[in-house]
């Protein structure tokens, strides 16, 4: 039977409901036949309401016995929804116990039919041999771009050193895949380093050559990018976590950079990470892997001791001498109490020659505040929340309810001056601007970020983590304020995600350049050795002791107290391990689920289906996450 005689078309509707997560038949009537076809988008009606939906297949017959409902509309006959893209959805909703729909919400991008009228181009050219120079500062780097070439599938675990253009360095191993037949997609965390990349990439490879897909772009120009990699247009995608699903045509390697920025953690559910997307598709399409870094998360640590990832580093001679000195100090002076500005951060400061990074934890002015007498956090009279100051002249603002507070008084002991135990990036500048008048002092963090400064004028720049700006040469003292505070975070992954954001700041030096670290000397070893390869080692052995990702699978389950006291009780399979529940906030409490690695698709199912009860009861849905960054 021909294809224009198959009357009844597989739909995947655009529902959230989990127990409804399956294609429905509808037949397809003769008007509509000829712009029917797999992968486009339709209506149909769906529990008596018109609703949004894509063709998986269209088919000669149906199982369903009784009468089948009509496909009420074609909205476009353009083809979206790649076969490949269809089965990475099923996977990763079976994976997050999620819905296929919710991933296909994260995948495919709202149509824009101005942008679809666009008739189709020819393919980009193949880019030009570039060489593989970038990467011969690594133990073996030239033999993973060789590999792709070849059309070869190696993967690895890149840990790039300061200065060596990481983007240079992928667009040379991308040249490489694509000139052997293939395609690539590369993620980033952010906008910012699309940008810097996709300048590059334009460069290395053409202006043409590839695409760049972001959430920061128009829907017309997002749209139009899409649809330039469903057509074949072109076989090479840039950019942040919603790229890890463009359906690139033969693809050949996948690569992921700074995989331990939270930012690829999708906030949507079924709140898939862009490193566990790309590795699937990998896996899938017998794909080239490359997960790059200046520091490495457990997750990559885990991938290399298995020998599932090989491992791309520089000799530590070469290392010692690519990183700056890391001088260590706990700011004190002769056994008196810590300084704000130690002798160690000052002397280095005042004897740079050259542009100043300056990184501090926190943002804001006054981001907490105690009593100066009795040491009492200062609290707002009204809701008992945490007071801060915006600025020096700015009256004290309540955290939680926004209340000014213009005359406090300690309710302790009726005290009125105030200390700052917690000072952010905008105090810190007052301070440095004082210490430092003859240097022009800048501030990136927050809502203005800077994404490049000027060397000229040596200015000192303080930055938040991960608002660092660029500087052309690099800067000449790199210094690390307040390290005690970004370690004190309740975070189960603080010690490697400081250790990344600290990384990632000494890698902006120059060559030859200095840093001072005001921390204790114990916990900061590996920046004074450069060595974050033994920070993750470190790290996947810590997870194994207490069962945590990557080394067991973890599920929270959130709701109101009332339903999770119900689930806690619930008849969970033996190999669940079931913690908590525990608050979260006023009357939503959370369920901490854990399995052995092994058993994570049969939790996945569990929660699939605990999903799908709740949905078929119409009861109220509880937020699932597995394998969540933070909890």
């Amino acid at each position: 039977m021909s294809e224009a005689q198959r009357r009844v078309a597989r739909i995947l509707v655009d529902t959230p409901l989990s127990h409804l997560d399956r294609p429905f038949d509808y037949a397809v009537p003769d008007e509509l036949a000829d712009g029917v076809v797999p992968g486009c988008r339709v209506k149909v009606r769906f529990a008596g309401r018109l609703v949004d939906g894509f063709v998986l297949e269209l088919a000669d017959g149906s199982e369903h016995e009784g009468k089948l409902a009509q496909v009420a509309k074609v909205v476009s006959s353009e083809p979206v929804l790649a076969p490949q893209t269809a089965h990475l959805a099923r996977t990763l909703a079976d994976r997050y116990a999620g819905t296929v729909a919710d991933v296909l919400r994260l995948a495919i991008p709202p149509r824009h039919a101005r942008a679809e009228a666009h008739p189709p181009s020819d393919p980009a050219p193949t880019p030009p041999d570039i060489g593989s120079a970038s990467w011969h500062a690594y133990l073996h780097g030239a033999t993973f771009v060789e590999a792709l070439a070849k059309g070869e599938s190696p993967r690895a675990v890149l840990n790039v050193l300061p200065r060596h253009e990481p983007e240079r360095a992928v667009a040379e191993a991308v040249s490489a895949v694509v000139r052997s037949g293939r395609g690539a997609v590369v993620c980033v965390p952010d906008v910012r380093d699309a940008t810097r990349w996709h300048e590059v990439f334009a460069e290395a490879l053409g202006p043409d050559a590839h695409v760049v897909l972001t959430a920061a772009d128009k829907p017309a120009a997002r749209y139009r990018s899409f649809l330039r990699v469903t057509r074949g247009e072109v076989r090479v995608v840039l950019g942040t976590r919603g790229a890890a699903y463009a359906p690139v045509k033969d693809l050949g390697l996948v690569v992921i950079w700074d995989d331990g920025d939270d930012l690829h953690a999708e906030p949507r559910a079924p709140y898939p990470h862009t490193r566990e997307v790309l590795l699937t598709r990998a896996i899938k399409a017998g794909a080239g892997v490359l997960i790059a870094g200046h520091a490495r998360t457990a997750e990559a640590q885990s991938l290399v001791q298995q020998g599932w990832c090989a491992e791309i580093v520089a000799d530590q001679s070469s290392r010692r001498r690519e990183w700056p000195l890391v001088e260590v100090t706990d700011g004190t002076e002769h056994g008196a109490a810590s300084a704000r500005l130690p002798a160690a951060v000052f002397q280095a400061v005042r004897n740079a020659e050259g542009p100043v990074l300056v990184q501090v934890p926190r943002r804001g002015y006054r981001a907490s505040l105690a009593c100066q007498d009795c040491r009492t956090p200062a609290t707002c009279p009204q809701c008992h929340g945490p007071l801060l100051q915006h600025r020096a002249d700015a009256p004290l603002v309540c955290r939680w309810c926004a209340t000014e507070v213009p005359a406090w008084r300690c309710g302790e002991c009726g005290g009125t001056r105030l200390r700052a135990p917690v000072v952010g990036q905008l105090r810190t500048a007052e301070e440095f601007g004082a210490a430092f008048p003859d240097r022009t002092v800048l501030t990136s963090g927050g809502s203005a970020v800077l994404d490049h400064v000027e060397g000229d004028g040596s200015p000192l720049v303080l930055a938040t983590p991960g608002a660092e700006p660029t500087v052309s040469g690099g800067y000449a003292v790199v210094v690390l304020l307040d390290t005690w505070l970004m370690l004190g975070r309740d975070d189960v992954r603080v010690v490697e995600e400081s250790h990344r954001r600290w990384f990632n700041a000494l890698a902006l030096a120059a060559f030859g350049a200095r840093a001072v670290a005001v921390g204790d000397s114990t916990v900061l070893q590996a920046l004074v050795r450069a060595d974050p390869v033994t920070v993750a080692a470190r790290e996947l052995t810590d997870r194994a002791e207490t069962h945590l990702p990557p080394v067991g699978r973890l599920a929270t389950v959130d709701g109101p107290e009332d339903v999770i006291g119900v689930l806690a009780k619930r008849d969970w399979p033996a190999f669940v391990d079931v913690l908590g529940p525990v608050p979260v906030e006023p009357g939503r409490e959370r369920l901490i689920l854990r399995v052995p690695r092994r058993e994570g698709l049969a939790l996945a199912t569990v929660l699939k289906q605990l999903a799908a009860e709740r949905s078929a009861a119409k009861e109220p849905p509880v937020r699932i996450q597995i394998d969540p960054v933070a909890f």
